[in-house]
């Protein structure tokens, strides 16, 4: 088994803003993981929210090397830990490397992803569009550059949300989601889902820190009129449980939770608990969105709109239009085996 690692500098359409910061491009890492003439792809993109950088990244999937040929006789699942071992517990790394792996498993096994886990494809929620910070006239432009979408996903943690949010409202009738990036108190949380419920809000993703206090979370899960989904609380599959009584739902997201290995695992307990479930994204390209969208029939919310912030993406694979996921005719996780060169 061959890995090589394909970095690249992914352009942003438009300068993305949340509550933490902005950017304009987005550093990604590619792996490919290669044997007997099938490739399979993964992707992680660097955070310096969470301290993972391209250099970082590349030497701790280095890391990986010896342990490889294990994933030619075993399923991606059957490895994941000694990967995770491997890596040094690198959630990031081991996402791109779960990832690949899972999708060159199911070329080998000429099957969707999905298919391989036995799930059906009935009914799969459609993805959100995601509005970055900007001044309010930039937040419209930017919903009007993007029309037709029935969920757009708005971020806030402003000291003008809900003037952001009456403005927008005034563009379209479609469904919103506001992710508040940790930036909201308790206060401000329940306040603001009583006048967001009014309008057309349909849930709040991580109002609160993540080192919020316990009782904290408890009043706003309490007391809040709209449902509250963790993100930053919820990163690791012992987080689940923790989530349960305190949010509504979890946002899984594959970078932070370690591929798709946990991340089913995840979703699969969320459900048992009675709890809403929704796969998230970064701005990344095909490959990070073509590895999520095979959760979609385990989802009540989609946010896989990562590959349309970007402006050249590197790679094919699963589409978004207008929310709807139009799935690659690829096996795998449907990603193209090749990449345009930088």
């Amino acid at each position: 088994m061959k890995m090589t690692i394909h970095r690249r500098i992914l352009p942003l359409a438009h300068e993305f803003t949340i509550a933490r910061g902005s950017i304009t491009t987005q550093g990604s890492l590619i792996v490919e993981l290669s044997h007997d003439g099938e490739r399979g792809f993964g992707e992680v993109t660097e955070n310096t929210y969470y301290g993972h950088t391209l250099d970082a990244l590349t030497e701790c999937l280095g890391q990986a090397e010896d342990m490889l040929d294990q994933y030619i006789d075993s399923p991606p699942e059957a490895v994941w830990q000694a990967a995770r071992e491997a890596l040094g517990g690198n959630q990031f790394a081991l996402s791109a490397l779960d990832i690949a792996a899972h999708d060159l498993h199911g070329k080998r096994q000429c099957l969707p992803t999905w298919k391989v886990w036995e799930l059906s494809w009935n009914q799969v929620p459609d993805s959100s569009y995601t509005i970055g910070i900007d001044d309010i006239d930039t937040m419209r432009a930017k919903l009007r550059e993007q029309p037709g979408w029935g969920h757009y996903k708005i971020k806030l943690g402003t000291p003008h949300d809900l003037d952001i949010l009456r403005a927008l409202r005034e563009e379209t009738d479609a469904v919103f989601r506001i992710d508040a990036n940790c930036g909201w108190s308790p206060e401000e949380t329940v306040f603001n889902s009583q006048a967001m419920r009014e309008l057309g809000v349909e849930f709040i993703e991580q109002p609160l820190p993540a080192e919020a206090d316990a009782e904290d979370k408890r009043y706003v899960f309490e007391h809040s009129e709209l449902p509250l989904i963790a993100d930053e609380n919820c990163q690791r599959e012992e987080d689940v449980k923790a989530c349960h009584g305190v949010f509504h739902g979890i946002n899984v997201k594959l970078c932070k939770c370690g591929g798709l290995t946990p991340a089913l695992r995840m979703l699969r307990e969320a459900r048992e608990l009675g709890m809403r479930t929704m796969v998230g994204c970064m701005v990344e390209s095909s490959v990070g969105i073509s590895a999520g969208a095979q959760l979609l029939p385990l989802l009540d919310y989609a946010d896989l709109d990562g590959a349309i912030l970007i402006s050249e993406d590197p790679a094919q694979g699963v589409q978004v239009r207008q929310g709807k996921i139009i799935l690659a005719e690829r096996p795998g996780t449907g990603t193209g085996a090749w990449l345009k060169e930088s």
